[in-house]
């Protein structure tokens, strides 16, 4: 084991990468997400509807696709970023981080000493990555700091400059909330030129950095024109927005084939 996730050894050949979204707290979930061909799958256990519990399991269900596993914590607290680790993430996206301070307190509880501050107890991980995981760990898992309000973006070159600091990851819609001051909606794959500025701002600074940049998107096309911004990891879609949207065709088709009525329904959000 050299210690280098999927994702590490794409971004070494210089190939973005394609991020998938757990929010459903079923191990068969995101098996079936993981069989999809993604090279991450992030388990969101801020706003999605599970825990630790299911955590678990669900990094067990995937473990087998070859996929990077990542977890969104639910905050910058770092009982929830080493538990998360010890069960077995690659990694972990950390939301909410608005100065450096913040972004050096998270990557110290990734890295086990001298480098940071985690406890060391990786009951899981030393099963699903080898007896070497001690050693390789450090370099290994990855950190992602999220950006997504308008003091983290005025930040935006002290967060970047963090040691242990792997890359940024953005929300958008917090950030055009944010960055707003409330008058733009929530929504991903932003198109006002204020946004788009914004979101094209954290991808240079990334890569002047040399951090991979990360943003969440809503649709392929968005995630292929934030590639072409210097987005070298996107998001497109999860299992809750994949599960409404085919359910909703299914009723709309068959509506239409047997009454002609045309129906209404829209795919659901995050």
């Amino acid at each position: 084991m050299d210690g280098k996730t999927k994702l590490r050894a794409l971004w070494d050949q210089g190939q973005p990468t394609l991020n998938g979204w757990l929010s459903i707290g079923s191990p068969f979930t995101a098996e079936i997400m993981a069989a999809q061909g993604f090279d991450s799958l992030t388990i969101d256990m801020q706003h999605g509807a599970l825990d630790y519990t299911e955590l678990l399991p669900m990094l067990q269900a995937m473990r087998a696709s070859g996929a990077t596993l990542l977890a969104r914590v639910p905050w910058l607290d770092p009982a929830q970023v080493m538990k998360a680790l010890d069960a077995g993430a690659d990694g972990i996206i950390c939301p909410m981080v608005n100065t450096a301070g913040e972004a050096a307190r998270f990557v110290s509880y990734l890295r086990y000493p001298p480098q940071g501050q985690r406890s060391f107890g990786p009951t899981r991980a030393m099963f699903a990555h080898g007896p070497d995981y001690p050693q390789t760990a450090n370099s290994r898992v990855l950190a992602f700091a999220m950006i997504e309000t308008a003091e983290a973006l005025a930040n935006l070159d002290t967060i970047t400059a963090t040691p242990g600091l792997d890359g940024i990851y953005v929300g958008p819609a917090d950030l055009t909330q944010s960055v707003s001051q409330g008058r733009l909606p929530f929504g991903m794959d932003r198109q006002e030129p204020q946004m788009i500025a914004a979101i094209r701002r954290i991808a240079d600074a990334c890569q002047a950095r040399g951090l991979i940049a990360a943003l969440h998107c809503g649709t392929p096309d968005y995630a292929a024109q934030a590639v072409g911004w210097g987005f070298r990891m996107t998001t497109v879609g999860g299992d809750t927005r994949f599960l409404s949207a085919a359910a909703a065709a299914a009723v709309a088709g068959f509506r239409r084939l047997t009454t002609g009525a045309t129906d209404s329904a829209q795919p659901g959000g995050y």
